[in-house]
């Protein structure tokens, strides 16, 4: 998440074009670390939220009101006192800090007009929102920050405020080309680590796209580049550095599928290949309020889903475990064979033996060579014989236990692997309610009480139209998955799935007609995309019409077997409109 300086400065354009001369109306204070102003300007009303929450700190204008307490905390009623109605003068950013900087004109005890400071401070876990006068004196923050939680700042009413340097960085703003080449080529870390840990307000990210824009490795040692390599970098750093101070900002939003991976205020042209797509706006705070929402339906899924996946997880390391030693032990049983021969053996040539023997070699008229048979001295012929044939038995009768055991061991490896592959495509509530019913139903997870009623299924599988027209499905579970492929497809659709792993069922409809190239290749992409292999470059689909599909007898849900099927190779994607 690159909440950086650029970010900033976008945010302050923003906010100074919507806000300047605008009246504060109202105040509130929603959180205990979040503040919503509404600001009335030129006709427009505007909300503008700001959070210094240690894991999600923003600021952002949103149409969404928040329900305030009923009684509002100290710091909302000193903001009130001091600044409600009063105008805001202007938005400004110290060099390209993560600092907002609202300067607020009011009247003050004695009816003169007086300057107020609320300076935001996007820091991650030490964002704060601080509330000064004129002179940088602090008269509160939403956050305390005391001596002894921070032996670098106080943040404590009647203090002077100040930025803390905690480490000596460059203002990329007013850095020279000498200045930069000098900093860059004297740091022995990655390229991209030397951006970000010299200069001010730049981000990882956006260390690594001005790598990508001068064709720079960016794990490349920075004191190891070349005069000409460092030139062209700073020339990069340049161009996106105007467009900042020409406010030439492109607010825009990276996905990974239906998921967003970062976003910037610049564009992120370092993110290549067709899983990554990125999506363009007017406006950052649209951007952040769309991202985070975003995010935060990812994020709360993924919490709800924590236990689901702690229970599957379980299950597929004991399994794992479970399986490992049955294989080992059915490697043991491959020594049965060798036990028979020794029995036979010794009842063939076992005459020859007077008592005491602790070998005995012979022909063994099996391969026609030499053999050499361990004995127990303590046994004679026909009982050493025996000991070998009840060893062999044995063996025999592990190896047809084991056989049965292995092979329900990794159809249950097997469940459990489709089941956590759906736990990590589910997007919404609902569609974690089919998995825990699965799980139910398989004995994962306790049934529910007498008396308590199944709930509702809301869950749909995605649907997508193909460039060509054609009806994409693709199921978020099992039971889905059984449903397409037994119910919604047709003999003659189509159906993709990646080879040998877990992963959703696609189905293509085709309506009777013959399938243009461009079809399979996009119903590829889907296979492999929802399924365990989306991280790889690239992944083996097979597809095969429904008719030649079978289920597993006694299996779960969503099993199949196929005997003849065609392969493709797909890189992992979706790059298709989602019908909801």
């Amino acid at each position: 998440m690159a909440f950086d300086g650029i970010v900033m400065a976008n945010l302050t354009a923003e906010l100074n074009d919507r806000l300047a001369g605008g009246k504060i109306a109202k105040i509130a204070q929603p959180e205990k670390d979040e503040l919503l102003f509404t600001i009335k300007n030129q006709r427009n009303t505007w909300r503008l939220l700001i959070s210094a929450s240690a894991s999600l700190p923003l600021i952002y204008f949103t149409e969404q009101n928040k329900q305030s307490p009923m009684t509002a905390p100290n710091f909302c009623m000193l903001l009130r006192k001091h600044i409600g109605n009063g105008r805001i003068v202007g938005v400004s950013q110290p060099g390209l800090e993560r600092i907002l900087c609202i300067e607020v004109e009011h009247l003050d005890e004695l009816g003169d007009k007086a300057i107020k400071k609320l300076m935001i401070e996007i820091m991650g876990k030490h964002s704060n929102i601080i509330f000064c006068n004129e002179e940088d004196m602090i008269l509160d923050s939403i956050k305390h920050i005391p001596a002894h939680v921070s032996s670098i700042r106080e943040v404590l009413p009647g203090r002077t405020y100040f930025i803390p340097q905690t480490v000596e960085k460059k203002n990329p703003l007013t850095i020279t080309e000498a200045d930069f080449i000098d900093v860059i080529s004297h740091t022995a870390a990655p390229v991209q680590k030397a951006l970000f840990t010299n200069l001010t307000g730049i981000s990882p990210i956006m260390a690594t796209e001005l790598c990508h824009l001068s064709s720079i490795d960016s794990d490349h040692s920075a004191n190891e580049l070349s005069e000409p390599e460092l030139t062209h970098l700073y020339r990069m750093f340049s161009y996106m550095m105007e467009d900042v101070k020409q406010k030439r900002f492109t607010p825009n939003v990276v996905y990974y599928g239906e998921e967003p991976v970062e976003f910037s205020s610049l564009p992120l042209t370092c993110y290549e290949g067709n899983e990554y797509r990125a999506e363009s706006y007017e406006s950052i705070s649209t951007l952040l309020e769309t991202y985070y929402a975003s995010r935060n339906t990812i994020t709360r899924i993924r919490q709800k889903s924590v236990d689901l996946r702690k229970i599957v997880q379980t299950a597929l390391e004991r399994n794992y475990k479970k399986y490992d030693l049955q294989m080992k032990q059915l490697k043991d049983t491959e020594k049965k064979d060798k036990y028979k021969v020794y029995g036979e053996l010794l009842n063939t040539y076992g005459y020859e033996l007077t008592g005491g023997e602790k070998k005995l070699t012979c022909l063994n008229y099996y391969t026609n060579e030499e053999i050499t048979i361990p004995l127990d001295d303590q046994l004679n012929a026909t009982e050493n014989a025996q000991k070998y044939f009840d060893r062999y038995n044995k063996m025999k009768r592990t190896l047809e236990a084991l056989t049965a055991q292995t092979q329900e061991t990794k159809q249950e490896i097997d469940h459990l692997e489709s089941i956590s592959a759906s736990l990590d495509i589910a997007l919404k509530e609902e569609d974690l309610v089919q998995i825990k019913e699965e799980l139910m139903e398989y004995g994962y997870v306790k049934h529910r009480r007498a008396g308590e009623k199944k709930p509702k299924v809301l869950s749909k599988p995605f649907h997508y139209l193909s460039s060509d027209g054609f009806h994409i499905y693709v199921g978020k579970n099992n039971y889905q998955n059984e449903e397409l492929t037994f119910k919604v497809a047709n003999g003659n659709d189509w159906w993709f799935h990646a080879k040998g792993i877990a992963g959703s069922h696609v189905i293509v409809k085709t309506e009777g007609k013959e399938l243009p190239d461009r079809v399979y290749e996009e119903a590829g992409a889907l296979a492999a995309y929802y399924s365990k292999g989306r991280g790889n470059d690239k992944v083996e689909v097979d597809y095969i019409q429904r008719k030649q599909l079978k289920r597993v007898p006694g299996a779960a849900p969503g099993f199949v077997i196929y005997h003849t099927n065609y392969s493709l190779i797909a890189e992992p994607a979706v790059n298709l409109e989602e019908i909801l």
